[in-house]
């Protein structure tokens, strides 16, 4: 078998697999380019669980590209709170009003235009650009990398350069170029249901006599990484301070995680620290030196993050006196009633703790 023949039998039979056990979702079929981009922005590192009640809320809160242009920011930040990632979110509401106010509303038609938006890498565009228009332009997303480093026993590293290219280059010789979409959609779902990640069904799949993988028994191995990352442990100290039926929150603007996302004051240390040295600090002391009402902490709290592991305590404190406009404005903080804070998007570890709420120790 020539290796036309050989990439030809594949894309064939994954397309019979495909029209047997075709997964319904929303968003397949779909020919509006505006639907397919956000659903495919949501399931960015995301699973197909998680992300679609997000993609129904969004198309039914922002029908059109315009209606997301036209939101405020808050407002589609608190929508995508808990989907994590949120320079998705950003870069989804940036290039909204880009198209809406410089392209008239019109997505691009072409995978070198489409690369030129926000938030539109190689996958991206090629997947807009094979179901909206299509364009033959195979997608290559951590299902792909799988499927083909097992079924061609390829063992360069999918984060290394040389793999990148490799598996890019692979995944669009086997494409044929009359059903770009049908099998970009169907090696995704084969990844993504036949041959997971753990537990792949190798002894139904239809390709298990010719599967190098499964025949040198590597499909637990493939596909291989090089590099394994190290998360970095940060520490931070909420201050949740009532006044009356007010507390105060804060904007995280600087660019690190949950950019644009709301906190209560915050106290980041270098490892985790008991209250008697938290009340030296210079933010505790200026927001609570004068203080004499009563506080309490809360058990720790875990978020881990692709490259971070955040833990969290929590201290609810009760203060007398009002914060001083002065003070509120050089920590860049805002007053609201408490009733309001659902209206505001938090980090999922502070949404943890709301939920819970889950205090214990008394400080003083």
């Amino acid at each position: 078998m020539t290796k036309k023949d050989h990439y030809q039998f594949f894309a064939l039979n994954l397309l019979e697999w495909f029209n047997k056990n075709h997964r319904p979702m929303p968003w397949k079929g779909e020919k509006n380019p505006y639907l397919i981009w956000l659903s495919e922005i949501i399931l960015q590192q995301t699973r197909v669980e998680q992300g679609l009640p997000y993609f129904l809320k969004f198309k039914a809160k922002y029908p059109t590209i315009e209606d997301l242009a036209s939101a405020p920011e808050d407002d589609v930040m608190k929508s995508w709170e808990g989907l994590g990632y949120y320079s998705r979110a950003r870069n989804l509401h940036f290039t909204a009003k880009y198209i809406t106010n410089e392209l008239n509303g019109i997505f691009p038609k072409t995978y070198d235009n489409l690369l030129k938006l926000k938030g539109v890498g190689t996958y991206t565009a090629a997947a807009i650009g094979s179901f909206a228009y299509d364009l033959p332009h195979a997608v290559v997303d951590g299902n792909v990398y799988r499927v083909l480093s097992r079924y061609f026993g390829i063992e360069t590293p999918i984060d290394s350069t040389e793999g990148k290219k490799q598996f890019f280059k692979l995944a669009n010789a086997l494409l044929p170029n009359d059903k770009a979409a049908d099998f970009n959609q169907a090696i995704m779902d084969f990844g993504a249901t036949q041959c997971a990640p753990k537990k792949p069904s190798c002894k139904t799949c239809p390709f298990n006599i010719s599967c190098i993988g499964f025949n040198m028994q590597k499909n637990d191995i493939l596909p291989i990484k090089s590099k394994k990352i190290k998360k970095r442990e940060r520490f931070f100290n909420y201050l949740l301070i009532n006044y009356n039926k007010s507390v105060f929150l804060q904007k995280r603007t600087k660019k690190d995680i949950w950019q644009d996302l709301y906190q209560f004051p915050m106290i980041e240390t270098i490892k985790m620290v008991d209250a008697l040295t938290l009340e030296k600090h210079e933010v505790w002391q200026s927001l609570l030196k004068q203080t004499t009402g009563k506080a309490m902490i809360s058990k720790t709290f875990k978020q881990i993050l692709t490259h971070q592991k955040i833990w969290a305590v929590f201290y609810e404190i009760e203060i007398e006196t009002p914060i001083t406009e002065e003070i509120l404005e050089q920590m860049g903080l805002i007053k609201i009633e408490k009733e309001n804070l659902s209206k505001f998007a938090f980090p999922k570890i502070i949404d943890l703790f709301l939920k819970e709420k889950t205090l214990s120790l008394k400080l003083f």
